[in-house]
């Protein structure tokens, strides 16, 4: 999905990034490209099928919160760039939180349809939706394209509503 698209459906959120004038730092580019590229094939924050493998997702998430620790320490601090990293950061620590990852307790799989599974979904919904707004804003401010599977999880475009809900409650 092109960047124009992708700003498209930001409306509601404020960034600094808005005026002509702004120039984003070489090394600010940089980063967030590399952050985009690594999470364009992080499974775990767009395949359904991935909510199986409790154990795979928390591995991911891991190695995605270490890959958004070593770019924020390549960032001025007080960076918007780094405002997003820390926030999908803090996501993903609330997610390793709720779904155990102590050593102690293992993980809370996601198999069946029990209280873990709907912990588990939970969270990774959380977690999905937090780094989609994350992503637009990135993408936007930067200028950056994304992966169509990527998207799937970035805010809904308001501007291109279909109808369906009142089509359906019409019916009812």
């Amino acid at each position: 999905m092109k960047f124009s698209e992708i700003a498209s459906r930001l409306t509601g959120i404020s960034t600094p990034f808005g005026g002509a004038s702004w120039q984003p730092a070489e090394m600010e580019i940089a980063s967030a490209r590399r952050v985009i590229a690594f999470l364009e094939d992080r499974r775990v924050l767009y395949a359904l099928e991935e909510m199986e493998v409790a154990s795979h997702c928390v591995h991911s998430v891991i190695e995605i919160r270490h890959r958004l620790s070593d770019e924020l320490g390549k960032l001025d601090s007080g960076s918007e760039l780094a405002a997003s990293l820390r926030a999908m950061r803090a996501a993903c620590r609330k997610f390793l939180e709720r779904v155990g990852t102590d050593g102690r307790d293992g993980i809370h799989h996601a198999d069946g349809w029990g209280f873990h599974s709907w912990i588990f979904g939970s969270a990774l919904g959380e977690l999905r939706g937090t780094f989609g707004i994350h992503v637009a804003k990135i993408a936007a401010a930067f200028k950056l394209d994304v992966e169509d599977r990527l998207t799937s999880i970035l805010p809904a475009n308001a501007d291109v509503d279909t109808g369906d809900d009142d089509r359906l409650f019409g019916r009812l």
